[in-house]
């Protein structure tokens, strides 16, 4: 195959040309064994436009948690076990299935051969490296200790990927039982409902106001239907529009918050993911106000970015970031700033930091678990109501003209 190459001699020129060669690797090797640097080696044909180069880029491939989670853990595992990170990288490639994390994988490989480092390649795919990854992975090969630091980040989204799952698992079993509701309402609306109007119209006589309001639900369903479908989608997108203004963010958070249940196991889960970032960079090496910075990032909630961006011009200023997680009991709870107190005092944050992770993702565990016991009985309420309210507008004009008759 025949790869375009650009080079750099050691008089610091710049070289470009085109070679035959078995692969770009070996190609690279033959560039340094002549002295120079390989900047950039790139197939021949790659940049022209061919149905096969439409196939290899799919704009809406992605590289998803499990995958990075099994990325670190291999490559952790082979560094440790003495593989050149090329050659780890090569191997990891080769074993991959998803298209996308092949041509990463590959932009990475190109990244150190040029001279480049992991951390530097990962930069240019933020979509599929997050700050706090980079950052971590910065500070293994600073420290020398890349394996034990990317085996620490697999750790962290493993973590980070249960917690996930166990709140949308927790979500699953509702949503699905409301969508289903909401298609048989309409069902019914559309196909039932105008059966038994024409019946309740031949018998005459005046309709319950509960029965009234079936009936016009009905005729809005059935003869405005695609009104009703576009506006939804104005809906939605109207609340799309409006997450992105910041005032309306910033009051849909604070509502979200101090939601009776929702809110107890929002402010637990943002805990964990606080403290377990925080205990990943500082363990990695990452200095405090960097490490406050990704976890900024990290948390969703507008209130908790706040507290920590206080932190940051906080411990600038001197004072112990304790005393700001103590101030917001609000948002987190007293074991947090107690433990953040301890761990500065006694120079074990890290430890300290991990242990309140541990304590809260255990503690939605739990609540995640019971929540389907929560959940359950009120879907009940709401399904026994919803079903009653129509089977009473319905059965109700039935008796009132049985009992005219009578």
């Amino acid at each position: 195959m025949k790869y375009k190459y650009k080079e750099q001699t050691k008089s610091g020129e710049v070289l470009e040309g085109v070679k035959e060669s078995f692969d770009k690797f070996t190609l690279a090797k033959e560039i340094r064994s002549n002295g120079n640097i390989p900047l950039s080696i790139v197939l021949e044909s790659a940049g022209k436009f061919s149905f096969s180069n439409i196939l290899k880029f799919n704009i809406f491939s992605h590289v998803s948690l499990a995958e990075k989670i099994v990325f670190t853990k291999n490559l952790s595992g082979m560094l440790s076990a003495g593989l050149a990170i090329t050659r780890a990288l090569s191997v990891l490639q080769k074993q991959s299935t998803n298209r996308k994390l092949v041509d990463v994988l590959q932009s990475l490989n190109d990244e150190i051969n040029s001279g480049g480092t992991l951390s530097s390649g990962m930069a240019k795919f933020p979509n599929v490296f997050s700050t706090l990854f980079i950052a971590m992975v910065r500070s293994g090969e600073e420290a020398g200790g890349l394996p034990k630091v990317l085996s620490e980040i697999g750790i962290t989204l493993k973590k980070s990927y249960d917690l996930n799952k166990k709140i949308k698992g927790a979500m699953i079993y509702p949503s699905i039982i409301i969508a289903t509701i909401i298609l048989i309402g309409i069902l019914m609306m559309i196909y039932v409902v105008p059966t038994l109007t024409a019946t309740f119209k031949d018998m005459g006589g005046e309709l319950p106001a509960s029965t009234k309001l079936v009936i016009w639900m009905s005729d809005m369903i059935s003869q405005h239907i695609l009104m009703i479908i576009i506006g939804f989608i104005l809906f939605v997108g109207v609340i799309i529009s409006l997450s992105k203004i910041k005032k309306v963010v910033w009051y849909f958070d604070y509502i979200i918050i101090r939601l009776p249940v929702l809110g107890t196991l929002i402010k637990e889960m943002n805990s964990a993911r606080t403290t377990r970032t925080m205990s990943s960079l500082l363990s990695s090496g990452v200095d405090m106000s960097r490490a406050l910075s990704i976890t900024r990032d990290v948390v969703q909630n507008v209130h908790y970015k706040k507290v920590i961006e206080d932190c940051i011009i906080a411990i600038e200023k001197g004072v112990p970031m304790s005393v700001l997680f103590k101030e917001n009991l609000h948002l987190y709870p007293v074991m947090v700033g107690e433990m953040i107190e301890v761990g500065e005092e006694t120079g074990k944050l890290s430890q300290m930091l991990i242990d309140v992770a541990t304590f809260y993702e255990n503690e939605v565990d739990d609540k995640t678990k019971n929540l389907s016991t929560i959940i359950e009985p009120v879907l009940m309420v709401f399904i026994g109501g919803a079903v009653g309210f129509f089977a009473i507008s319905m059965i109700t004009p039935m008796y009132s003209v049985m009992d005219t008759i009578n």
